[in-house]
């Protein structure tokens, strides 16, 4: 068995403990660390990598069996070669919720206290205590909407309860409820659950039918005082829509790790509305994200070798 390894941002470098890990689960596996440049000659003859592979290297490989992400998005991945073909998917999905969970609460936390105000007043801050005191918003009692009931959503509704807040939750798939949520709401109740909620938590994968789902027509069915976070895809949202909504105060802010384009244009209005937040995509970073990838590949080179079924593996035409 041949692996090619292609570091990334999520892995910038495999250490030779690991290198060493990954041969033996691979039952002796030939292991090359590739780059860019490489990768294309590389993937030729190889049964597994561990990276993204592009269309122009999906065509040279001719052995290829399965992939493994580095990212927990795996729209990249979908063009139809890939997508109808044979070769498995497979990702991080579900090992990412715990640190994107902890980026979204400190984002709306920036809003709600009025954290964001008060770090770009600088010195000048305690010359408006006062405004900065109206504006800020306790979270008890409130209700999180989330959109997207995967790992992420579970983990942001378990921080959502100890801040004191009630949760509701909508995904596609008839997924179960857990101790914070009681039922999971359907894809028929989206307008109850933006209705229903003060704030709207997009905790859902890129794909078709996401793709441009937060417009004009559900940022007009949220409250006036509701508030949206976003950590996972920004292309679900609809930016001349939101930055309207914003403007004419349709709803109240919103909290961005994520933009419809990225890098997001300096020309966006968006940099300019002192109710949003943004963070240039930094939610995935985490000390233990590497560690928990890798431990997955391991697991799922041993469960390959025994023919059986890999961890996250990813349905092509769905998406995630």
């Amino acid at each position: 068995m041949k692996i090619v390894i292609i570091p990334g941002l999520t892995l910038p470098r495999v250490a030779e403990s690991d290198l060493e890990r990954i041969r033996r689960a691979g039952g002796g596996a030939e292991v090359v660390v590739s780059d860019p440049k490489s990768a294309p000659a590389d993937i030729v003859d190889a049964d597994v990598v561990l990276g993204l592979v592009t269309r122009p290297m999906f065509r040279a490989a001719k052995k290829l069996r399965w992939v493994h992400a580095i990212a927990s998005g795996v729209d990249s991945f979908l063009y139809d070669e890939f997508r109808l073909g044979e070769v498995i998917l497979t990702s991080e999905k579900g090992l990412v919720g715990e640190h994107l969970a902890d980026h979204a609460l400190g984002l709306l936390l920036m809003l709600t206290r009025q954290l964001a105000t008060a770090l770009r007043l600088g010195p000048d801050a305690w010359n408006h205590r006062p405004a900065i005191r109206a504006d800020e918003i306790e979270l008890t009692g409130a209700t999180m909407g989330v959109f997207g009931f995967g790992g992420t959503g579970r983990a942001v509704v378990r921080r959502a309860v100890a801040f004191g807040m009630r949760c509701i939750a909508l995904d596609r798939d008839p997924v179960p409820g857990s101790p914070e949520v009681d039922a999971v709401m359907r894809p028929d109740d989206f307008d109850e659950l933006l209705g229903r909620s003060d704030v709207v938590a997009i905790c859902c994968p890129l794909t078709p039918e996401t793709r441009g789902k937060f417009d004009a027509r559900a940022f007009a069915a949220m409250k006036s005082t509701a508030i949206l976070v976003n950590v996972t895809r920004g292309e679900v949202m609809v930016e001349d829509d939101l930055v309207h909504a914003l403007e004419s105060g349709a709803i109240r802010g919103a909290a961005l790790d994520v933009a419809p384009a990225e890098p997001l244009s300096a020309e966006s209005r968006l940099w300019d509305l002192p109710q949003v937040v943004m963070t240039p995509h930094t939610a995935g970073a985490s000390q233990f994200r590497t560690r928990r990838n890798l431990d997955r590949f391991v697991r799922n080179l041993e469960r390959l070798r025994r023919g059986e079924a890999l961890e996250g593996q990813i349905d092509k035409n769905l998406g995630y």
